[in-house]
């Protein structure tokens, strides 16, 4: 009898191993709160395009008993509302939306994610991915990485992704372009010359009136002179902060530029703030005025305004402004990490983006929704989106907070002493790398 009874057990052990080992590979991480999620995807096949009318047997499933919470903007949460009904109606799983601004999310993701309390899915700006991601805060846009990088404007992929790992589901984009007041110029103009032809005979100092403002003093629009002749601020796309190109050949080209265009707009940079080019547009004074989609809403019934691309540089060169790039993020410490992969690839499918447009008026990352009729169509959204498609996004690294400053100043001595660009620019970029160095 002991004999046949540790037969039998050993016989049972057998069994038990072989089941453990059939099942081991099965991990949903379903619960999991610590953050390393890379081998919860359940994939059987292609992906999920995230605007079928059922949820293939194929696609990522989501978690049994999942529920979302997706954090939101006071202007986009009717939207995410309306994609949170579709996304229970296709995959079964609720979708509360919890307003919070937008520059809000990084900040309370890095309390609150630890904690469980933050939202499965949140959208932030690009140049707040950094932190999160140098944290473990947010996952990677692995299962539907291949075809995000398909679908959106490269520049919207540059922006998504730090170190090398594209974290975000790009959702929207935003850059700065010309606003021209059709009743003061049909056309607008294609390049500086075209610009500096017209400011001769349409200027009047005296009268306050101008062909084209910009904030002069301002290093967000002060980047194309920096990048349009190939200068940049970090090497790497915007990666490596050892490498400095502020002062670079093409930089230095582009700040001439600048500098002489102060013949056209005589006055010094602290004279030309938002406010005051705002206030000489509205009131039929300026011409031009460079501005971001943000600034629309001031124009729109007031002014008979079109919106077209940046000036061409010298040789028909394109101008390079800068861009931010919105996308949905996966809280890393989501208890349903598949779910909140599928509604963040759901709300920025094409379907989705077009819909956002409609609703509050967002310029679309994706590549098909911004060749789309509707946007094409649209004179505004379309004007935007022709520039961003020249635009390299703001670096996301840390490093760039030394940046500001120095780029703001060099702008304001070349343009108000007319001083001597390389040396200004070399000034410049020494002093980034030193604030750099002691972490200021």
């Amino acid at each position: 009898m002991k004999k046949a009874l540790a037969i039998l057990v050993v016989f049972l052990m057998v069994l038990l191993a072989a089941c453990g080992s059939s099942g081991s590979g099965s991990n949903t991480s379903q619960g999991n709160t610590s953050g390393n999620t890379t081998g919860s995807t359940q994939t059987s096949g292609n992906t999920g395009s995230g605007n079928a009318d059922e949820a293939a047997d194929d696609e990522l499933q989501p978690e049994p008993g999942a529920k979302l919470v997706v954090w939101e903007s006071k202007e986009e949460k009717p939207f995410i509302e309306a994609v949170g009904k579709k996304f229970e109606e296709l995959y079964g799983v609720p979708v509360v939306v919890e307003e919070v601004p937008g520059g809000d999310q990084g900040g309370r993701l890095a309390t609150d994610g630890p904690a469980g309390l933050a939202a499965d899915i949140l959208t932030m700006p690009h140049d707040h991915i950094g932190p999160a991601a140098t944290a473990g805060l947010i996952l990677p846009n692995d299962y539907f990485e291949e075809e995000t990088r398909a679908s959106s404007v490269e520049s919207a992929i540059i922006a998504s992704t730090y170190d090398g790992i594209l974290y975000g589901y790009p959702k929207s984009v935003e850059t700065y372009a010309l606003f021209y007041n059709k009743d003061l110029i049909a056309n607008p103009p294609k390049t500086w010359q075209e610009l500096i032809d017209f400011a001769k005979g349409y200027n009047n100092v005296s009268n306050n009136q101008f062909a084209i403002m910009w904030e002069l003093g301002n290093a967000y629009f002060g980047y194309p002179f920096i990048a349009s002749y190939g200068g940049y601020i970090f090497g790497n796309n915007g990666s490596d902060p050892n490498d400095i190109g502020v002062n670079s050949e093409g930089a230095i080209k582009g700040f001439e530029l600048f500098k002489s265009l102060k013949e056209i707009l005589p006055l010094n940079t602290g004279d030309v703030s938002w406010d005051v080019k705002t206030q000489l547009f509205l009131d039929g004074k300026l011409a031009i005025n460079i501005d971001g989609p943000w600034a629309v809403a001031n124009f729109r019934d007031k002014v008979n305004f079109g919106i077209a691309p940046l000036p061409a540089m010298e040789d028909g060169v394109p101008m390079i402004s800068f861009s931010g790039v919105k996308s949905y993020y996966v809280n890393s410490y989501s208890k349903y990490p598949n779910a909140a992969r599928l509604f963040a690839h759901f709300a920025s499918s094409k379907e989705n983006q077009l819909l956002n447009y409609e609703m509050t008026g967002i310029i679309p990352a994706n590549k098909e929704a911004g060749e789309d009729p509707t946007i094409k169509n649209d004179p505004i959204i379309s004007g935007f989106f022709e520039q961003f498609v020249n635009s390299n996004p703001m670096p996301s690294i840390p490093e760039m907070q030394a940046v500001w400053d120095p780029v703001a100043g060099a702008l304001a001595t070349v343009w108000n002493e007319q001083a001597d660009v390389k040396a200004t620019l070399d000034t410049a970029a020494q002093t980034i790398r030193e604030k750099i160095q002691s972490g200021n």
